[in-house]
């Protein structure tokens, strides 16, 4: 493994996607000026139906409508007002990211919500998660797989000296796999997706994407071995929810990266570079790899998204997040 190489350079930080705030235009340069070696595609959920994850991963199906009822997404009959509004946010927001990284060459990442969030989040017109409907559910995965193609041509074509990753967002995915995903009625949960159906379909947007994929799960109980068997380049988690190293250890030693969330959203916690940094060195420490793989592997991120932080502590931890990076990169001399 030691030869090996991976899609970011030694001492990277990137954040997980999701922005306070309403301002694209000042959330994307200062996640390129905070984020210089992995910066990404900002999400401003704050500006309501359409920016958040849902509807932002709904908007890229392809021929598979959706429309808002009851402030929630479910499939539709035809495309309609609330499509559009979700569509036309995409576009401003990457308008503005052509123009402001306009010149700028290395990796740039952008982010979807995944096949089975999706599924278990968007409604079915009779009602109830599409997740349901095994029909459905397997509509949206190959609507996403073919929608998430296009995207990311989109993007590459808009940013040229860019060499993309993408991030499928799965916080749902451990309760899918478990059957923990309630009914319309909510009195029962929908029976389980078995493992080998999950990794199909994150497998195909994978695939389809055509470009190195890391899967952000924060939720406890992350499938990292399913995830990397899907093809994915990384995982990305969440620290405190790791419980059980060995799984995760198993996946890292064949080669899968990590997105590691070690910077906390907790406001009561300060945003140390120096903690953040010791913290992703004592879990390389605790799973026994060399020292020199560390900055080359492993990508530090903050724990989740930061949509309910405040603009300045968004900021700083960005920050801390990238100087954790270069401080174990330097500490480790990779």
């Amino acid at each position: 493994m030691s030869a090996q190489t991976w899609p970011w350079p030694a001492g990277s930080a990137t954040g997980i996607g999701s922005l306070p705030g309403t301002d694209v235009a000042e959330a994307q340069r200062m996640v390129l000026g905070e984020l210089g070696d992995l910066p990404h595609l900002v999400e401003l959920p704050g500006r309501g139906p359409g920016a958040d994850l849902v509807g932002r991963g709904a908007g890229l199906l392809a021929a598979l409508p959706v429309e808002l009822y009851a402030a929630r997404w479910q499939l539709a009959s035809h495309p309609g007002r609330d499509l559009r509004v979700t569509r036309d946010l995409m576009e401003r927001d990457l308008d503005q990211l052509t123009a402001a990284a306009d010149g700028y060459t290395g990796p740039l990442k952008v982010q979807v919500a995944g096949p089975w969030t999706l599924a278990a989040s968007l409604e079915l017109p009779r009602g109830g998660p599409a997740l349901a409907d095994p029909g459905a559910a397997r509509d949206v995965a190959g609507a996403l797989a073919e929608g998430v193609r296009v995207h990311v041509a989109d993007v590459a074509a808009r940013v040229p000296g860019a060499h993309l990753l993408l991030q499928l967002d799965e916080p749902l995915l451990p309760a899918v796999l478990a059957g923990r995903i309630p009914t319309a009625s909510t009195l029962s949960a929908i029976r389980p997706v078995e493992a080998d159906l999950a990794r199909s379909a994150l497998a195909a947007v994978v695939e389809g994407a055509g470009v190195p994929t890391t899967v952000h799960c924060c939720a406890a109980d992350a499938p990292v071995a399913l995830i990397a068997s899907a093809g994915a380049a990384a995982v990305a988690v969440d620290l405190d929810q790791m419980g059980d190293l060995d799984e995760l250890g198993g996946a890292l030693d064949r080669g899968l990266g990590l997105f590691a969330g070690a910077a906390s959203t907790d406001p009561q916690v300060p945003a140390s570079a120096q903690v953040v940094a010791d913290r992703v060195q004592r879990l390389w420490h605790v799973l026994g790899f060399a020292p020199e793989l560390l900055p080359r592997q492993v990508v530090v991120t903050p724990a989740c998204g930061l949509a309910g932080a405040s603009a300045t502590r968004a900021r700083a931890l960005l920050t801390a997040c990238h100087e954790a990076a270069r401080e174990l990169r330097d500490r480790i001399g990779a």
